[in-house]
């Protein structure tokens, strides 16, 4: 494998062809072949996923039934191996499995959505070689964000954020990461949402990055208000590498669309360089591993602040 600047994984050059789309996997067996893959300092690969829920009644030779897409998981995240990673819509059997897959070195952060801090889930999840947890919070989008299972205007469901400042052993660096999983059913909770988010960002000291499912378009008004003066940008939109074709997020277990949705994003504050960013599409035998495919970005920050 060849590598770009800051050890991004150059285009063409990691087993996925120009467009990162593991196609190749015929019978489902071999391995996975990375978008991006582990990244060497002073670059930092970070990956966003929504794992899809596990639900309790799935038609038989469903694509969402979560013991035949629970192994592909295990490869993607064997193959990508991200210093931080992103997940919702974890349940707490799935969080379990998760956590498995990963193995000792990463830590896990996160919490439920409802008041005992059970059901849904988001977490992150920290590679502690590369990565050392300075602090961590969980708090509500909502006007009591320390309320478990509180509720935003408009959001049909509890929405919890997970929040961890980080040091970089390798670099120095330090930086906050907030991890998210937005209302998919209410444009006035979208915005809510975005609101609470950016008031929270605004505050932080140091470089920031927030990812995660935001249920809402890159032109939306949750993203314009996130985006608005400055204050983070679109990793997408200012990398030196984008690792796919222009495809959206949100595949629903089909093929990788160009001009698809894209709902999942990685924000940065002014201060990241971004090498590389994009959509990853593995399919293994054709299947998906869930209905949203991974985001990444590889990143560096100021040594020091």
């Amino acid at each position: 494998m060849t590598h770009g600047r800051d050890g991004a994984a150059g285009a063409g050059s990691d087993g996925t062809g120009t467009d990162g789309y593991a196609d190749g996997d015929l019978d489902g067996t071999a391995a996975a072949r990375p978008t991006v893959g582990p990244v060497a300092a002073p670059g930092l690969h970070v990956m966003t996923f929504n794992l899809r829920r596990r639900l309790p009644a799935v038609r038989a030779g469903s694509p969402d039934r979560w013991s035949r897409r629970a192994p592909l998981v295990a490869r993607l995240l064997e193959a990508e191996r991200p210093a931080v990673l992103a997940v919702q819509e974890v349940m707490p059997d799935q969080s379990v499995e998760l956590t498995a897959m990963l193995g000792p070195r990463y830590a896990s952060i996160g919490s439920g959505r409802e008041r005992d801090r059970g059901g849904e889930r988001v977490e992150l999840h920290v590679d502690t070689e590369r990565l050392k947890v300075l602090s961590s919070r969980t708090w509500w989008l909502s006007d009591r964000p320390e309320t478990p299972g509180s509720r935003g205007p408009g959001a049909v469901f509890a929405r919890v954020v997970v929040q961890a400042e980080l040091s970089d052993t390798a670099t120095g660096a330090r930086f906050t990461v907030v991890a998210v999983h937005i209302d998919p059913f209410s444009a006035r909770a979208k915005l809510d949402a975005a609101r609470r988010i950016r008031a929270v960002v605004a505050r932080l000291d140091g470089p920031v990055v927030v990812l995660g499912d935001f249920n809402a378009d890159d032109d939306s008004p949750s993203h314009a208000e996130l985006t608005r003066g400055g204050l983070l940008v679109d990793a997408r939109a200012v990398a030196d590498r984008l690792v796919d074709p222009g495809w959206g997020s949100w595949s629903h277990y089909g093929p990788p669309r160009p001009g698809g949705r894209r709902l999942d994003w990685v924000l940065v504050g002014p201060d990241a360089r971004v090498a590389a960013a994009g959509v990853g599409a593995p399919r293994f035998a054709g299947a998906a591993a869930s209905d949203h495919d991974p985001v990444h970005a590889v990143l560096r920050w100021p040594a020091a602040r």
